[in-house]
């Protein structure tokens, strides 16, 4: 498989939010060079730019591995996610810019296809995605650099919402299409505490 550094980065990320590969899973920079065609030097780069981003780490002497999840960084995400997610939603609406706009619902739209259709890969990418583009709603440097690690561990911890195995799992999962609908109009109607009850309702359904 030839690619290029775009398609490297895609590729991982993509991985990564999937579950394909592991938490605390080693990265083969040789066989990543190997598979994309690519000489060691992009791919370090691409490296450097995800570890800055919060998909993996870089160890001195022991290479890249994918960010782990345990105990603690579980702790830290179940108290901080809500808060940063309600701001990043009060300040999607004071900013968003029409073209995002288009965008997050397009994005729902391929949301919803992939919910009809039992596709759980792609609800687990374009969940992630709907939820950056708001982040990149709220023009805020400090937040969205937050928001975009703490969406790598939901899309990891939530990969069974995406999966039901029954009728309260189909049910929820239908609400959470409606959530996102919910998220359109209300931040399309500057409410902010519309998208803030959304934000907390929409929590709750995923720890359930």
């Amino acid at each position: 498989m030839k690619g290029s550094k775009g398609s490297l980065y895609d590729d991982l990320k993509r991985r990564i939010l999937t579950m394909e590969l592991d938490p605390d899973e080693d990265l083969d920079e040789v066989a990543l060079s190997e598979r994309y065609g690519l000489s060691r030097t992009p791919v370090r780069e691409i490296f450097r730019r995800l570890e800055g981003e919060g998909y993996i780490e870089i160890r001195a002497n022991r290479g890249a591995r994918v960010v782990p999840m345990n105990h603690s960084t579980l702790r830290q995400f179940f108290l901080v996610a809500p808060m940063v997610y309600a701001a990043i939603g009060r300040l999607a609406v004071q900013n968003f810019k029409p073209s995002q706009m288009t965008d997050l619902k397009d994005t729902q739209e391929r949301f919803r296809a992939a919910s009809k259709s039992g596709d759980a890969l792609a609800m687990v990418i374009e969940n992630n995605r709907f939820h950056e583009i708001i982040g990149e709603m709220s023009a805020n440097v400090y937040l969205q650099p937050s928001l975009g690690r703490l969406l790598i561990d939901h899309a990891r911890i939530g990969r069974t919402f995406f999966r039901p195995r029954n009728d309260d799992m189909r049910r929820r999962l239908k609400i959470a299409v409606e959530h996102h609908d919910a998220f359109i109009s209300a931040i399309g109607g500057h409410d902010e505490d519309a998208v803030v009850d959304l934000v907390f309702e929409h929590w709750e359904l995923s720890r359930e």
